[in-house]
């Protein structure tokens, strides 16, 4: 149990996990469609028996939705569970509670979807909200002699030359903290102010991806489809339909009518997620929760420019 917590009281618990994103309608749980989060759900409900004892299904909380396709090697979620919960996980086992839940949530969950480890979350921790970041990559081959069918379901194959060199000078002009509403599907009430962290193009010579031409994506948030738009506008620049300067341009023009294409969501892949040290995490999750002004924004030139709602 977390240092704090009042005995009887529920016990949050730390999800490390990975996913194939292939055969799953992204993470939230949708009516009659197969998704992570009820996957994860249902298999965590089996294991702690909560419906046999009368109790609530579990639900979680995850650092970072992905959308449908979406692959993940670095997820984090929490879930809040009652300590007689985790004591009927365990059973007549003499092994540590958590480790037994691990062990038969890999019993339960499909092959394409793995908890990696169990652990008690520290005081604060919220897998949403007490994140520092999320760093993604995004996978491209362009090269018929590198094209590999066993990667077909996390690589996109791109029919054009690709010139990584300019993909790369365009992307990290966008780095910082910006509004990036021409990058983000619109939601109401929803703000696009984001900073940017690292945006880098890479072709790599060796390692796990030698022969693939690679994004590293990373920010402190990701409005909706924003990763995958970035991705379209360098590829764009690539291929040298688009000058250097162009997704900048889109950029400062905060417009989405005319601008990047939204690639597929095969290639993408979140891989880390980070967090502060634990004596920080509730101060980092209540920052999180207030809403980002357009004063943060580099370069804007009053309170109100670049606010998008």
């Amino acid at each position: 149990m977390a240092v704090g917590t009042p005995p009887g009281a529920a016990v949050r618990l730390r999800l490390d996990l990975a996913y194939d994103g292939t055969g799953f309608s992204g993470w939230a749980r949708q009516p009659a469609l197969r998704t992570v989060q009820g996957t994860l759900e249902d298999a965590l409900a089996t294991v702690l028996r909560t419906s046999p004892r009368g109790e609530p299904a579990p639900r979680v909380t995850v650092a970072g939705r992905t959308d449908a396709g979406v692959h993940a090697r670095g997820q984090v979620a929490h879930v809040d569970v009652a300590p007689d919960a985790l004591a009927a996980a365990r059973g007549r086992s003499d092994r540590d509670a958590l480790d037994v839940l691990t062990t038969r949530l890999g019993g339960v969950l499909p092959a394409d979807l793995v908890v990696h480890r169990v652990t008690r979350a520290p005081d604060g921790f919220d897998a949403r909200f007490a994140a520092l970041r999320r760093r993604y990559a995004y996978r491209v081959v362009d090269d018929p002699a590198a094209r590999d069918p066993l990667r077909r379901a996390w690589v996109l194959w791109h029919r054009h030359r690709l010139d990584v060199d300019a993909m790369d000078a365009a992307a990290r002009r966008l780095v910082g903290r910006h509004d990036f509403a021409a990058y983000c599907k619109p939601r109401p009430d929803a703000t696009t102010i984001r900073t940017l962290e690292e945006f880098t193009w890479s072709r790599p010579a060796d390692g796990p991806d030698a022969g693939l031409v690679v994004a590293h994506v990373q920010a402190d948030a990701f409005c909706h489809s924003m990763v995958r738009a970035l991705v379209g506008a360098s590829l764009a620049v690539g291929e040298g339909r688009r000058p250097v300067d162009w997704p900048h341009a889109l950029l400062v023009g905060r417009r989405r009518e005319g601008g990047a294409t939204v690639v597929a969501a095969h290639g993408l892949t979140l891989e880390e997620v980070a967090y502060p040290p634990d004596e920080e995490l509730a101060a980092r999750a209540e920052r999180t929760r207030a809403r980002r002004g357009a004063h943060e924004v580099e370069g804007a030139s009053a309170p109100g420019a670049g606010c998008c709602g």
